[in-house]
């Protein structure tokens, strides 16, 4: 335990160390590729005006992402009444999908757990 306790350190070390060096090229390349985004000047009073911004776009979307919901609704309707006329790949295509989004749900279940098949540390 204790060795996994050192190796833990010696990482974290490295990893403050490459941030020490090569963050702040990170960080000044990051606002230069992106001041096309930044506003000036930069007052709280402007962060506010945009993050009201940001909230009422995001409510007045929510009726057009409603009418796309329900016409995937419908789409999928209209494909369970002519289930009939599926063809194989199509429906391979649905189990395959099912199955890979089981397998993430469970993956995701197993790694919130800490990587534990019961569930439980031993």
């Amino acid at each position: 335990m204790a060795s996994k306790l050192n190796q833990l350190r010696s990482k974290a070390a490295q990893a403050s160390q490459f941030v020490t060096k090569h963050g702040c090229a990170y960080y000044k390349e990051l606002l230069e590729n992106n001041k096309k985004y930044i506003v000036d000047p930069p007052t709280v009073e402007k962060c506010q005006e945009l993050s009201k911004q940001l909230f009422y776009t995001r409510l007045a979307s929510i009726p057009g992402r409603y009418e796309a919901f329900w016409k995937e609704l419908d789409g999928v309707k209209h494909i369970w009444r002519n289930r009939k006329e599926l063809k194989v790949e199509d429906a391979g295509i649905a189990a395959l999908f099912g199955l890979e989004l089981y397998a993430w749900f469970c993956v995701g279940e197993i790694v919130g757990r800490g990587f534990t098949f019961t569930g439980y540390y031993v």
